[in-house]
């Protein structure tokens, strides 16, 4: 089997949302919290991408490992998943990483786990193995041999910040039957108290 690693990264601004989208809680649970175990029962090796270290520390264990997110100057704010996920990528040695938003509230570590399972069969030449949507590759909840680091590095360096613009030049393949409200992403109140509703209401 080849290695993994998770990769969380909890850097949003949740400007949309009024408040912090990693606090916002299912169950009693915040969902940082949720999704760092669901990265603990995939692999040992779980690492947080974050600005905020210090404001999160307190929702994980002592053994939690974190990676400081950083603006590229001085004068710059954290400029976006693409740029955090190159930056952590360097300290990362698995054959593959499994990067995750925080704030994906249904995310199903049974799923997760028959997708970690095809992963030896994936095609030698594709670098990322992603859910697909109608508006393109959802960057967020899928997996990334590490070896697309170089490409990562050189799109970056030519002033690259769009995940989705990178992966239209790569080869990147489908992840077939996903279950249609896995990749629920609440933005807003309103999506937040949707989706509350709905948890809610569904039969266990």
């Amino acid at each position: 089997m080849p290695t993994l690693a998770v990769l969380i990264l909890a850097g949003g601004q949740s400007r949309r949302m009024g408040q912090d989208k990693a606090l916002l809680e299912v169950n009693g649970v915040s969902l940082l919290r949720r999704t760092w175990d669901i990265g603990c029962a995939l692999t040992p090796e779980v690492g947080i991408v974050t600005s905020r270290v210090r404001a999160y520390r307190h929702l994980l264990p002592e053994s939690a490992s974190w990676m400081a997110e950083s603006p590229l100057s001085p004068t710059e704010s954290p400029p976006g998943p693409l740029i955090a996920f190159t930056q952590a990528l360097v300290q990362i040695n698995a054959d593959w990483i499994l990067l995750l938003s925080c704030d994906l509230p249904a995310l199903q570590v049974d799923v997760l786990q028959v997708w970690v399972q095809q992963l030896p069969e994936r095609p030698n030449h594709i670098v990322a193995y992603l859910p697909q949507h109608p508006k393109g590759w959802e960057p967020l909840c899928g997996f990334y041999r590490r070896r697309c680091l170089p490409l990562l590095q050189t799109y970056v360096a030519a002033g690259g910040r769009s995940f989705q613009q990178w992966l239209a030049h790569q080869s990147v393949q489908a992840i077939a039957d996903v279950p249609i409200d896995m990749l629920a992403n609440c933005n807003t109140p309103e999506d937040w108290a949707a989706y509350c509703d709905r948890s809610t209401t569904q039969p266990h």
